[in-house]
Order: C-alpha cells, then sequence, then structure tokens
C-alpha cells in the first residue's frame, strides 16, 4: 500500500519525505486554508504550491478545484493542470464526486461529467467525497485515476447518530457496532473494502485512495482492506512506528551490548 501524506504544510511534507516512505501528497481548501493560518508571513499562493510540488520529489500531488458547476470545474483543472504540472510532473487534479449542495441541485453529475472530460484530456483525476461505492464506481467508469473514500467521516457520522462522545482521532471498529449503518456501510474501513471489492470485480484501473484514516488501527485495516493508498495526515504517520515493546526492547539491547561487540561495530563503520 502506498503512503501519501495529507497536508499543504510544507515542513511537514519535507519531513515525511525524509523518513523514505511516501509516495504522494494531497492537499485541499481547508489544509490549505490551516497552512495559510498558521504562517508567521503572508504567502504568494502560487509560489506555495510550487513549492509543495517540488518537495513531493515527482511523486503525486493532488490540488483541488473549487469550481461547483461542470464548466467552472472543467476550466479550473485544466488550468491548474497547465500551470503546475510543469513544475515537476507531478500535478494531480482533485474533483469532488458530486458537487451539489442539496438534493434538489442541478448539479449532481457535474462531477462526473467533468472527470470525464479531464480525463480524457490525459489529466489525472483524484475523484474525492466518496461515501458510497457505487459513487466510486461511477467515478472510475468516468475515468478517475484515483478514488477517495472518506473512512473517518463515515465513523464520525455513524457516532454522531448514536449520540457517541468521541475525539475524531478514537478508533471506530471496522466491523461496525451496535447495528448502526448508513445504506450497508457499517464503518469507513467497511467503506473502503466495499470500495475496493467492486473495482477489483470490475478490474477497474482506477486505485482506492484511503482518505480520512484518524489513527494507526484505521491504516492497518486499510491495508488489509485492499486499498492501493492510504493519506495521513503527519500526526498519524509519526504514530505509525509507536509501540511500547519496542521502546522496551531497544532499551533491553542497548544495555545488553558488550565491550568487544562495541569495539567491533566502531571498527566497521563507515
Amino acid at each position: 500500500m502506498k503512503i501519501f501524506i495529507d497536508s499543504s504544510i510544507v515542513e511537514e511534507i519535507e519531513q515525511a519525505y525524509s523518513y523514505g516512505i511516501l509516495d504522494g501528497v494531497t492537499t485541499n481548501p481547508s489544509l490549505i486554508k490551516k497552512a495559510v493560518e498558521g504562517s508567521k508571513g503572508k504567502i504568494d499562493m502560487e509560489d506555495y504550491i510550487k513549492t509543495i510540488l517540488k518537495v513531493a520529489r515527482g511523486t503525486p500531488v493532488s490540488l483541488e478545484v473549487i469550481g461547483t458547476t461542470y464548466k467552472n470545474i472543467v476550466s479550473e483543472g485544466i488550468g491548474l493542470y497547465k500551470r503546475f504540472n510543469k513544475v515537476a510532473k507531478n500535478a494531480v487534479i482533485k474533483v469532488p464526486v458530486n458537487p451539489a449542495f442539496t438534493e434538489t441541485d442541478k448539479t449532481h453529475f457535474d462531477g462526473i461529467r467533468a472527470i470525464k472530460t479531464l480525463s480524457k484530456r490525459g489529466i489525472p483525476v483524484n475523484c474525492t467525497l466518496i461515501f458510497t461505492p457505487e459513487q466510486a464506481l461511477l467515478a472510475a467508469k468516468a475515468g478517475a485515476k484515483y478514488v477517495s473514500p472518506f473512512a473517518g467521516r463515515i465513523d464520525d457520522m455513524l457516532r454522531t447518530n448514536m449520540k457517541v462522545k468521541f475525539d475524531k482521532s478514537d478508533y471506530y471498529p471496522a466491523e461496525g457496532m451496535d447495528d448502526m449503518e448508513d445504506n450497508g456501510i457499517v464503518s469507513g474501513i467497511d467503506l473502503v473494502r466495499q470500495c475496493v471489492d467492486v473495482l477489483r470485480y470490475y478490474e477497474m484501473k482506477t486505485e482506492v485512495l484511503a482518505a480520512s484514516l484518524r489513527n494507526p488501527r484505521q491504516v492497518r485495516e486499510a491495508a488489509l482492506a485492499g486499498a492501493d493508498i492510504a493519506t495521513l495526515p503527519f500526526s498519524v504517520i509519526q504514530k505509525l512506528l509507536s509501540h511500547r515493546k519496542t521502546y522496551e526492547g531497544m532499551e533491553s539491547f542497548t544495555k545488553d551490548i558488550v565491550p568487544g561487540y562495541k569495539q567491533l561495530i566502531d571498527r566497521i563503520k563507515s
């Protein structure tokens, strides 16, 4: 499973890439807002995005449109790709699966139509805000390179429906709880698994990008569910190697080093 960082903070992205395990970056307007608000000085947005693209070292970077109609999504998608893909040949355009705000809006299929148009032009698309396998299926049929089911937000919704108090980083069981479900989806990881199952069954090339993952156990379960990619906040990436027995083992092994072994190691250091 590939690992992307879900961040627009350059310092976080740089540090995560220094670990040697990153395969890409996902951004969105909310993450950019967080980066801008946390900045000490004024940000030139174009230069800032170019910096992220360069830091990503040729791996995919998702840049999201803000339009809510077919015409605007296509125009913005083409513009973003033309402007930024030349920086490091790694720009991906992020498009919402359904840009409508209510059931009565006339724009429900504008996202899918835009994905079809952009993909026909050779522009890679990450289809975001996926909450059902059928949304993922339609996005894949339209030509999306990635579909992003939002696991954590499904878990949040289910807990809210049950009137359970929770912190967003709290673990929610992959198998669900208390017979609570959303149209057959019992958890965020279940959503990821069903998206994987549908696209694999029909041998579609679209990759499933598990998004809105809130803790290391969800990352593990996304991998077990067959997700091609997990996109993670920096805070979750930092927790992936944590285990108390690992710390205890390091302390024990270090205490047990005999002088002769240390001398040998010192002699062979390059």
